[in-house]
C-alpha cells in the first residue's frame, strides 16, 4: 500500500508556513501587505519575542516539526511540518473514527493505529487538512489553538500551504486542451484542494455541459421563433428544472464518491460562540454548550428588516440613476448629450459598491448578533444576506425595465421631470429638459439591450477584474515596493534585505514562499456566486434575448480554465477544507428556478407580441390575466419538478451503486467477525442414512424408554427421502383409479 501522502520535493516536504508579523501599522487606510514602509511601527522587541516564543512552543506541542526564516517587510517565516509519521497517522486515524462515530464512514478503521495509513491512501487534501487541524483547533481537541489576527495571536499574519508548481503547470496545461472534465479529473482536484473546490468546479462543469441544450436550442429560437418565444420559455424552464434536479443527485454522489458524505455533521466550534447554558447530549452523553434556538431565531427576524431596509435603500439608489438615464437618453435633447448619458454608469459604479459595503458590514453585524455555534452554519447564514445584496444589485436593474418602464412607461415619462436638474447646467433652454404629456413612445429594444449587457458585456468585465486586474495590481504594487526601497538606500535608511540570511541552496524556495506569502487568500463563494447569479440572468431574463446561452457556454468554458489559473498564480494554496454540497448556494439555485418560471410568464404574456404588451399600452394588460399566467406556470413548475425528481430517482448510479455496496460489506464484515468466516457458506448435503432391521429395533427400544410427543411420532414415521419416496409410490399404486393404474 501507499505510504502517507508527503508535500512534494519542491517545497522541502513543509506542510505549512506561518506568516508572523512583528509590526503594526500606524495609518488605517493601509493594510500590512500594501503599508509603505514609513507607516509601519515595529513592536517592543521582548513582546514580538514572547509572542514568538509562545507560537513555537504552541506548535511543537502538538507534535510539528518547524523552521524559521525572514519575511518581507518585517515578517518571519515559519514553515511546519509533521514530525513523524506516526503521529500523522494517530491523526488519520482520529479523524477516521470520527467519521465512522458520525456516520461519514461506512466502515469502522481498522484498529491498529499504524493501519490507518495504509488502509487507505492519504491524499495531499486529507494530509494538508489534518495538519490545518493540528495549528488551528482548539486545545481541548488536540491542536495548537492557533487563530490568524485573534487575540493572543494577532501577529499570526496567515496560514497557508505551498503550491506545487509541478502540479499547478500539468493542471493548467492538461485544462488548456480538453473541453470536458472527466471524472477523475474532479477527483483529482479533490485530492489536492479538497472538496469544498472541488464541488465548485464539479458544479462549474456540469452546468457547462448543461449549457450545450440551451444554447444550441437558443440559436434556433432566435432564427426561427423571435423574442419572447412561450415555446422557448417552455423549454427553457423544463431545462432548468432538470438541471437543478440532476445537480442535486449529482451533489449526492460526489459525496459518496469522495467519503464525505453527511460530513456537514461534523462541524467545528467557533470560537465567538457564546453559549447561555450547559447541557447533556441525549444522543453521546457527553455535555454540550448551547445557545437557545428560540433566542437565535428571534435575533434571525431582523433579517427582514435589513431585507427591507436594503432593499429600499439599494433599489432607491438603482431607480434613481435609472429615471436619470431614461431623461438623459430618451428625453434631454441639449448640448453634452452623448456625455451626460454615462452620468448615471458613473453615479451607480461609485455608489452602488460603496453602499453595499455598508449593508455588509451590517449584515456581518446581524450575523454576529446570531451567535452560531459552527463556522459553517455562520458562512451559511451569511451567504444568504449577502445572496439579498447580490440580487437586488444584479438583477433589480432588469426587473424595473421589464415590468416598469415597458410597460407603464408613458404614465411614468411625464413625472421625471424632476431629474432635469442633472442636464439644466448645460441646457440652452427649458425646450431641451421638456418633458413631453402625450406622444411620447418608449424604447422597446432597451430591455434586450440592457439583457444582453448583462449576458456578455458584464461577464467580460468581470472576467478583467477577476484575472487582468489583479495581476497588474501586484505588477504596481511590487514596482512600487522596489521604488521606496531603493529611494530609501539612496538616503541611506533602508531596512535590511529580506534575503541578507539566506543561504545559496534555499535562496530560490524562499524567494518563491515569501511571494507567495503576498497574495491574496482564495474565497470559493465568490466563484460560486458569480456562477449562481449568471444562472439567475438565464432562468430569469433569457427568454428576453435566447442568445444568453450560447454567451454563458463561452464564457465557462474559459471560466473553469481561468479559475484555474486564478489559484495557481494569483492566490495563496486553498486550505483544502470538506464539504458536501455547495451549501447555501444550493438553495438559492432553487430559488432562482422557482423565480423563473414566475418572471418568464410574465415577460411572455407582457412581451407576447415581440414589443410592449398586449397592445402597447398599459391599460390592455389585464390583471387577472398576468396573474393567471404566473398561476399556472408556477403550478406546472411544480408538477414538472415532481416528475423530474421521481425519473431521476429511478435510475442508478454509480454513487448509489458504491453506498449499497459499502453497506453489504460492513454487514457482511460483521457477520465474520462475529461468528467466522465461513458464516455465510451453504452447509454440505447430508448423506441419506441407511436403514436395516437393527436401526429399526433401535428406534423401537429407544421409543420404549421415554414418551414421544404427537410431532415427534408424526416425524419419526419416516427416515429418510428414499423411504419417503417409497411411501408416496405405495399411496400412488394403491390409491390410483383402475383406468391409471392399466396405464401404469
Amino acid at each position: 500500500m501507499a505510504p502517507p501522502a508527503k508535500p512534494s520535493h519542491a517545497n522541502l516536504d513543509v506542510d505549512y508556513v506561518i506568516t508572523y508579523r512583528f509590526t503594526e501599522t500606524s495609518k488605517a487606510p493601509f493594510t500590512i501587505r500594501e503599508a509603505p514602509i514609513n507607516s509601519l511601527t515595529v513592536l517592543d522587541k521582548s513582546e514580538a519575542q514572547q509572542g514568538l516564543e509562545r507560537l513555537l512552543q504552541a506548535l511543537a506541542q502538538v507534535g510539528l516539526a518547524i523552521e524559521v526564516r525572514n519575511g518581507e517587510n518585517c515578517s518571519l517565516l515559519i514553515f511546519v511540518k509533521v514530525a513523524s509519521d506516526k503521529r500523522l497517522s494517530h491523526e488519520v486515524y482520529r479523524s477516521r473514527v470520527k467519521d465512522w462515530l458520525y456516520g461519514v464512514r461506512a466502515a469502522q478503521p481498522d484498529r491498529e493505529t499504524q493501519n490507518a495509513s495504509t488502509a487507505q491512501d492519504i491524499t495531499e487534501a486529507e494530509r494538508y487538512r489534518i495538519v490545518y487541524h493540528l495549528i488551528t483547533s482548539s486545545k481541548e481537541e488536540g491542536g495548537a489553538g492557533i487563530i490568524p489576527k485573534e487575540g493572543q495571536w494577532k501577529n499570526v499574519e496567515s496560514i497557508f500551504p505551498l503550491h506545487d508548481k509541478a502540479f499547478n503547470k500539468e493542471w493548467i496545461k492538461k485544462w488548456s486542451t480538453m473541453t470536458f472534465l472527466k471524472p477523475e479529473d474532479l477527483d483529482e482536484i479533490r485530492d489536492r484542494l479538497g472538496e469544498k473546490i472541488a464541488f465548485y468546479f464539479a458544479f462549474t462543469q456540469s452546468y457547462f455541459t448543461f449549457l450545450i441544450f440551451p444554447a444550441a436550442f437558443g440559436v434556433s429560437s432566435w432564427v426561427l421563433l423571435g423574442h419572447f418565444s412561450p415555446i422557448y420559455a417552455i423549454v427553457n424552464g423544463l431545462w432548468s428544472v432538470t438541471f437543478f434536479e440532476y445537480w442535486k443527485r449529482q451533489e449526492a454522489d460526489l459525496g459518496i464518491r469522495w467519503g464525505v458524505k453527511g460530513v456537514s455533521a461534523i462541524q467545528e466550534k467557533r470560537r465567538e460562540f457564546q453559549y447561555e447554558k450547559e447541557i447533556t447530549d441525549p444522543i453521546t452523553g457527553e455535555t454540550v454548550k448551547v445557545f437557545p434556538a428560540t433566542k437565535r431565531l428571534s435575533r434571525q427576524m431582523l433579517q427582514i428588516p435589513f431585507a427591507v431596509i436594503a432593499s429600499l435603500a439599494l433599489g432607491t439608489l438603482i431607480a434613481t440613476c435609472f429615471g436619470i438615464e431614461i431623461f438623459l437618453s430618451e428625453i434631454y435633447n441639449g448640448p453634452f448629450k452623448s456625455v451626460l448619458v454615462f452620468l448615471p454608469t458613473g453615479l451607480l459604479t461609485t455608489l452602488v459598491p460603496t453602499l453595499t459595503t455598508v449593508l455588509t458590514g451590517v449584515a456581518a453585524r446581524l450575523n454576529e448578533l446570531e451567535n452560531w455555534e459552527t463556522s459553517e452554519g455562520h458562512e451559511a447564514a451569511m451567504i444568504q444576506k449577502l445572496f439579498i445584496l447580490n440580487f437586488i444589485t444584479s438583477y433589480l436593474p432588469i426587473i424595473l425595465t421589464a415590468f416598469v418602464y415597458v410597460p407603464f412607461g408613458s404614465l411614468i415619462v411625464p413625472y421625471l421631470d424632476i431629474f432635469s436638474l442633472t442636464a439644466r447646467p448645460f441646457a440652452e433652454n427649458e425646450k431641451q429638459l421638456a418633458v413631453p404629456t402625450a406622444g411620447f413612445e418608449i424604447n422597446p429594444a432597451r430591455l434586450r439591450k440592457q439583457v444582453i449587457y448583462f449576458t456578455v458585456t458584464a461577464q467580460i468585465v468581470n472576467f478583467a477584474m477577476e484575472t487582468i486586474v489583479p495581476y497588474l495590481k501586484r505588477r504596481g504594487f511590487h514596482k512600487y515596493q522596489e521604488m521606496k526601497t531603493e529611494r530609501a538606500a539612496k538616503k541611506g535608511g533602508a531596512a535590511a534585505a529580506a534575503t541578507v540570511d539566506d543561504s545559496p541552496e534555499e535562496a530560490e524556495f524562499l524567494a518563491r514562499v515569501r511571494s507567495e506569502a503576498e497574495l491574496d487568500v482564495y474565497d470559493v463563494s465568490d466563484d460560486l456566486r458569480e456562477m449562481v447569479v449568471q444562472y439567475g440572468y438565464l432562468v430569469l431574463f433569457s427568454v428576453v434575448w435566447p442568445l444568453a446561452p450560447v454567451s454563458f457556454f463561452i464564457n465557462n468554458w474559459i471560466e473553469l480554465r481561468s479559475d484555474a489559473v486564478k489559484i495557481c498564480v494569483e492566490m495563496q494554496r486553498p486550505t483544502p477544507f470538506r464539504a458536501d454540497t455547495i451549501g447555501p448556494w444550493l438553495d438559492s439555485l432553487g430559488f432562482l428556478t422557482w423565480l423563473g418560471s414566475i418572471s418568464t410568464a410574465a415577460l411572455v404574456y407582457l412581451f407576447s407580441n415581440d414589443g410592449l404588451g398586449p397592445d402597447g399600452t398599459p391599460a390592455t394588460i389585464k390583471g387577472w390575466a398576468l396573474l393567471l399566467t404566473i398561476f399556472l406556470s408556477e403550478h406546472i413548475y411544480l408538477l414538472v419538478g415532481v416528475g423530474v425528481r421521481l425519473a431521476i430517482s429511478k435510475i442508478d448510479s454509480p454513487g448509489m451503486q458504491k453506498e449499497r455496496a459499502e453497506r453489504f460489506m460492513v454487514r457482511k464484515r460483521y457477520l465474520q467477525e462475529s461468528y467466522g468466516e465461513n458464516v455465510m457458506d451453504a452447509l454440505p448435503n447430508q448423506e441419506a442414512e441407511e436403514i436395516t432391521r437393527a436401526s429399526l429395533e433401535e428406534d423401537a427400544r429407544q421409543g420404549s424408554l421415554r414418551t414421544a410427543t404427537p410431532q415427534q411420532q408424526f416425524w419419526l414415521r419416516q427416515r429418510s427421502w428414499e423411504e419417503s419416496t417409497r411411501v408416496g409410490a405405495r399411496l400412488i399404486e394403491k390409491m390410483a383409479p383402475a383406468e391409471s393404474k392399466k396405464q401404469l
